[in-house]
C-alpha cells in the first residue's frame, strides 16, 4: 500500500556505529539524532558487496519535511541527495531529471558506477514482484520501466538501475533504485525539496531488504523536535520493556491488502475508559484485504475505516463537549479526511491535559494518544481571535483507501521497533528527546 503524505520537518544526523560485517548476514547499527520543524511532506544491492570498515563515526544528514528525509550520498563521484524515509513504500528513487521549482536531482551521466537495468535482465522481473504496478520494458531504449503511485494521486516512473549508495564514510555498492524522469505531484512545493524516497517496507526492493537489517527503530519527540532513528539490532538498559504485536501474514492474494507494509492488527479503541462499542469484525480484513491495519512513518496522522472513525468522532465529541469548541463551518474539511475540527484560544495548553486519552489496543500492545497530540493547529487558519484545530484522527474512507493506517504524528514520545527476522512491531512510551540524550548524540 503508498504511504499519504502530510506530516513535519525533521533534521537527523546519522551516527555509524562500526563493527566488520557483511550484508546479510550481520550488520551495523545506524544511530539517526533527529530535530523537527513544521512542514506538509511529499508523498508513500550486489549481494557480494561488503560495507568498509573505518575508525571515526561517520554522519549523515536527516530532514523531514512530511516524512523523514536521509541526507546520503549516491554516485561515483559522490552526489548529495536527500530521500524521505517511508515505512509504506518499497521502491527507493530518485529525481534524475531537472524540472521547474525541484531543488536537488541526481544525474546518472556523471557517475562512473550507474548500471542501467535491461528489461530483459532477470532482475527487471524477480527483483520487481512486490511492486503495485508490474515493471515493463521501455520501448526506445528497453530498459526496465518503474512506476509508483501514491493515495493522493501523485505517481513518478522511470527505469530500474544499480548505482552506489554512500553512508557517511561507507559505500554500498549495487544499489537497486528507480531512476526516475516523470510524474505527476498532487503538491509540487513540498515534493520539489527532497531528491527522491527511500522504501522502508518489507519488499524484496525497500532499502531495509536490501541492506539486510534485522530490525529498525525510532522515537519523534513531542517535547523538543527532537528524536532518533536506529537501523540495526539495538538492546539498551535504560529502554522500557517492548509490548509487542505480532505483523499480520495472508499468503494469498488479495486486491486491498499490501502483503509487504507493516501490517498489525487493530482489537479495538477507548476513549478514556471507555471501549468503542464496536464488534471485532470491525477491525479485521475482509474477504478482498481491505480494512488491515498498517504502521506507517510515511502518514502523519491516523486513518481509521469509516465506521470505527464515525464511533470515535461522537465519543470524543460526547467526552470533550464540555471543553472544546466544535469549529461550525460545513464546508471546511481539513486535508480532506479529518472533518472534526474546534476554536481553541491562543493559550490551549489546560484544554490539552483535560482532553480524554484515545487507547489503541492492538494484538499485546497498546498505543495511547493525549494531550496535544490529539489537535493539530490549521496553518494560517483563524476564526476570530481563536485559531482553528482539527481532531488528528481522520476517515480513511474520504480518502479513497481501504485501510487503517497509524501515523507517525501519533508515534511520538513512543519506541517504535519494527524487528523483521521475528515479524512483530515493538511498542514503549518514552521520552524521546531523554533517549537521544542516553544515546549521546548531542540533541
Amino acid at each position: 500500500m503508498s504511504s499519504f503524505h502530510f506530516l513535519l520537518h525533521l533534521t537527523i544526523f546519522l551516527l555509524v556505529f562500526h563493527q566488520k560485517f557483511s550484508f546479510p548476514s550481520k550488520q551495523t547499527t545506524l544511530f539517526l539524532p533527529l530535530k523537527t520543524t513544521l512542514g506538509r511532506p511529499p508523498l508513500t544491492f550486489a549481494r557480494n558487496s561488503k560495507l568498509s570498515s573505518a575508525a571515526a563515526t561517520n554522519k549523515l544528514g536527516f530532514h523531514h519535511n512530511v516524512t523523514l528525509t536521509v541526507s546520503l550520498s549516491v554516485g561515483s563521484p559522490p552526489q548529495n541527495v536527500t530521500m524521505v524515509l517511508d515505512t509504506g513504500s518499497e521502491l527507493s528513487w530518485l529525481h534524475c531529471k531537472k524540472i521547474p521549482n525541484l531543488n536537488s536531482v541526481f544525474t546518472p551521466e556523471l557517475s562512473k558506477s550507474y548500471i542501467h537495468i535491461p528489461c530483459a535482465s532477470p532482475i527487471c522481473k524477480t527483483r520487481t514482484r512486490d511492486l503495485l504496478v508490474p515493471a515493463s520494458c521501455e520501448p526506445n531504449n528497453k530498459l526496465c520501466h518503474v512506476a509508483v503511485s501514491y493515495a493522493d494521486a501523485s505517481s513518478i516512473e522511470g527505469t530500474l538501475a544499480y548505482e552506489n549508495f554512500v553512508i557517511g564514510s561507507s559505500v554500498r555498492p549495487g544499489f537497486l533504485f528507480g531512476c526516475m524522469d516523470s510524474g505527476f505531484s498532487s503538491n509540487s512545493d513540498e515534493d520539489s525539496k527532497a531528491t527522491g524516497l527511500m522504501g522502508m517496507n518489507r519488499g524484496s526492493l525497500s532499502f531495509v531488504s536490501q541492506m539486510g537489517f534485522p530490525k529498525f527503530s525510532y522515537c519523534i519527540s513531542g517535547f523538543d523536535s527532537s528524536g532518533v532513528l536506529l537501523l540495526g539490532d539495538t538492546r539498551f538498559s535504560w529502554l522500557k520493556t517492548l509490548n509487542y504485536t505480532p505483523l499480520i501474514q495472508i499468503s494469498d492474494p488479495l486486491p486491498y491488502f499490501d502483503r509487504v507494509a507493516y501490517t498489525v492488527q487493530l482489537e479495538g479503541i477507548k476513549v478514556g475508559n471507555k471501549m468503542l462499542d464496536l464488534p471485532r469484525s470491525a477491525f479485521l480484513p475482509d474477504h478482498t484485504g481491505a480494512g488491515q491495519t498498517m504502521v506507517d512513518s510515511g502518514t502523519q496522522f491516523t486513518f481509521l475505516m469509516g465506521p470505527v472513525y464515525t464511533a470515535l468522532r461522537n465519543e470524543f465529541l460526547q467526552q470533550t463537549r464540555e471543553v472544546l469548541r466544535v469549529f461550525e463551518d460545513p464546508n471546511f474539511v481539513f486535508q480532506e479526511p479529518m472533518d472534526l475540527c474546534y476554536q481553541v484560544d491562543e493559550s490551549p495548553g489546560t484544554i490539552f491535559s483535560d482532553l480524554p486519552r484515545v487507547s489503541l489496543m492492538f494484538q499485546g500492545a497498546e498505543m495511547s494518544v493525549s494531550g496535544e497530540r490529539l489537535l493539530y493547529q490549521v496553518p494560517e487558519m483563524n476564526k476570530g481571535s481563536d485559531s482553528v484545530y482539527c481532531f488528528t484522527f481522520g476517515n480513511s474512507d474520504l480518502l479513497g483507501i481501504e485501510a487503517f493506517v497509524i501515523g507517525h504524528h501519533h508515534q511520538q514520545n513512543v519506541w517504535m521497533e519494527f524487528d523483521l527476522v521475528k515479524s512483530r512491531v515493538g511498542f514503549a512510551e518514552i521520552r524521546c528527546d531523554i533517549a537521544g540524550q542516553q544515546l549521546e548524540m548531542g540533541l
